[in-house]
């Protein structure tokens, strides 16, 4: 691989692997209310919002974070009254509970209207028009959590860019296949994705801070005490699922704490890591392994986004966890094909679990997946996988992997669907 692929291929990681403050889905909403704001120049008095359904439906349910508060309300009220854009999906991190109070009272005064584009296919589309007297604001984000392609105040457009693409797409990045995902992962010059550590530092502190603490389900919490029966016992498979849960319980309960994520999902980042660091951390292995690891796994992840978007019916689990089976494969003394029989193993498996909005228990999913990982890295470097007779697994892992993102896009188009109508008709 020449040095000009490794400068994109980290470059496109950079761009992909992000620290987040709270889910990314109400965030990148904050981050659309902030700019508003900013572009008006004072808060608007009133905020109308619109969003695709996917985008609805992973904002209901999750924690915003130092708030102790649910939704897309007082994400919007804080974005537009304390939000700053340039820190993107960090976008409130300067809060103060004396702002969490004022945007309570806004909310009371029913300043803000939240409703669904229904005229878009788009699965991730954001819009805020925010009005104050005669002046208006208009912000759009589309096709990524944090690309404005729209911006105007008072009919005066000061951007409007249509439609992003993904990264890859965009020429940021070659599409990749597995076999130059596992070339960049163990053969790129250490020091060059020495910064995928980061991910571990930021994901492991957040998962520490959970199980010292009740946040959420506190899932991970649970399995770490493992009070009763001991199911778990105390050895790595118990800590893996522990810490990866853990750190999901935070996040979705809205603890103000960053987390490192993975194309567009701060869980998908937590899955995509902790399993690895675990295991790397209780086989005692060096710091370069780990390395190459947490790149094998979170670039695995980026690779098979590429054929998925940002956001689709299937929960971002699936592919996350895949990510972390192919980082502990590599650490338990896998080569590629051992990779590529744990990216089998995992699509044979779990494939076609909904996504229903993020919320607290996704750690439920989080610990299906990376128990799944476990599971298929245990399997493959017994060089066993799910052979190509079986179900949807063909003998080319490129064709495996698009099947799996044509089932999540195409075929559970409809479960989508059906899923927003029961989560929006409750009650």
């Amino acid at each position: 691989m020449s040095p000009e692929e490794r400068t994109l291929i980290i470059n496109l990681v950079k761009s992909e692997v992000v620290p987040a403050i709270g889910c990314t889905e109400p965030m990148a909403v904050a981050l659309a209310a902030a700019r508003c704001t900013e572009i008006l120049g004072s808060v608007p008095k009133q905020i109308s919002v619109e969003l695709s359904a996917n985008m609805l439906k992973n904002a209901m349910g999750v924690g915003i974070p130092g708030t102790g508060m649910v939704g897309l309300p007082i994400a919007i009220a804080l974005g537009a009254m304390a939000g700053k854009s340039e820190y993107q999906l960090e976008v409130l991190r300067d809060i103060t509970p004396e702002d969490v109070e004022k945007a309570k009272a806004y909310i009371a005064q029913q300043r803000i209207h939240i409703s669904q584009k229904k005229d878009t296919e788009e699965k991730l589309y954001i819009e805020v028009v925010g009005h104050n007297g005669e002046d208006k604001a208009r912000v759009v984000i589309r096709g990524e959590h944090t690309h404005f392609s729209h911006l105007s105040k008072n009919g005066e457009v000061l951007l409007d860019e249509g439609v992003t693409s993904t990264t890859a797409e965009a020429g940021k990045a070659p599409r990749l296949t597995m076999r130059q995902v596992y070339e960049f992962a163990t053969t790129a010059p250490v020091n060059e994705i020495r910064f995928i550590l980061e991910s571990a530092e930021l994901n492991k502190r957040a998962a520490e801070m959970s199980l010292l603490s009740n946040y959420g389900h506190a899932l991970g919490r649970t399995i770490f005490t493992q009070p009763k029966e001991q199911f778990f016992g105390n050895g790595i498979y118990s800590k893996i699922l522990a810490y990866t849960s853990a750190a999901c319980d935070a996040r979705m309960a809205g603890v103000k704490v960053p987390v490192m994520s993975n194309s567009g999902s701060g869980n998908q980042g937590i899955a995509a890591t902790l399993p690895v660091w675990v295991y790397a951390k209780e086989r005692l292995k060096s710091e370069e392994e780990l390395i190459r690891a947490l790149m094998l796994s979170h670039l695995t992840v980026i690779y098979i986004k590429q054929s998925f978007g940002r956001l689709s019916p299937l929960c971002g689990c699936v592919v996350a966890a895949t990510g972390s089976a192919c980082g502990i494969t590599h650490l338990m003394g896998g080569q590629y094909q051992q990779v590529v029989y744990a990216v089998k193993n995992m699509i044979a498996n779990i494939t076609g679990m909904i996504c229903d909005g993020a919320k607290p228990s996704c750690a439920l999913k989080v610990a299906t997946g990376v128990s799944t990982a476990v599971l298929s890295a245990m399997l493959a470097m017994e060089d066993k996988t799910v052979s190509p007779v079986e179900g949807i697994i063909d003998e080319d892992i490129e064709k495996c992997i698009r099947n799996l993102a044509n089932i999540g896009l195409q075929g559970m188009a409809a479960t989508d669907s059906l899923v927003l109508d029961i989560m929006t008709q409750k009650g």
